[in-house]
């Protein structure tokens, strides 16, 4: 299957220098969306909250997902009940987030044709300048 193009970098106002390096407290899986993220793209300094809150969630699900692959989706409770296993909920969630953060960031075909991203700047297309 062909794939669409791929959307062209540009600078951003507020956009870092250099790509910062992940923060130390996340994740392993995170730190290495992280540094695929951050490499991909020009990341703004307001960014990075969202960045750090992307990777987690991306980690999060990965994370969850491994246990439901141990552990089946579902297990037998104390009363001998088939319940679905906590975990499934964790990968939901986790899902929910990181597609919720990939869109705010851009990530999505659908959000990057809505928004272009970045700080606020002179922005010659927009008539309504900078607000």
């Amino acid at each position: 299957m062909a794939r669409g193009r791929k959307a062209a970098v540009t600078a951003l106002d507020g956009a870092l220098a250099s790509a910062p390096n992940p923060p130390s407290w996340l994740p392993s899986h995170a730190k290495s969306e992280w540094r695929q993220l951050v490499a991909d793209r020009k990341i703004a300094a307001h960014e990075l909250g969202t960045v750090e809150a992307y990777c987690l969630a991306v980690a999060n699900m990965r994370q969850a997902e491994a246990i439901v692959a141990r552990d089946g989706p579902t297990y037998i409770s104390p009363t001998g009940e088939l319940k679905r296993h906590p975990a499934t909920t964790l990968v939901k969630e986790a899902v929910e987030a990181s597609r919720r953060l990939a869109a705010e960031l851009g990530l999505t075909p659908a959000s990057r044709m809505k928004n272009k991203g970045g700080a606020a700047g002179n922005d010659d297309d927009d008539a309504l300048g900078d607000i």
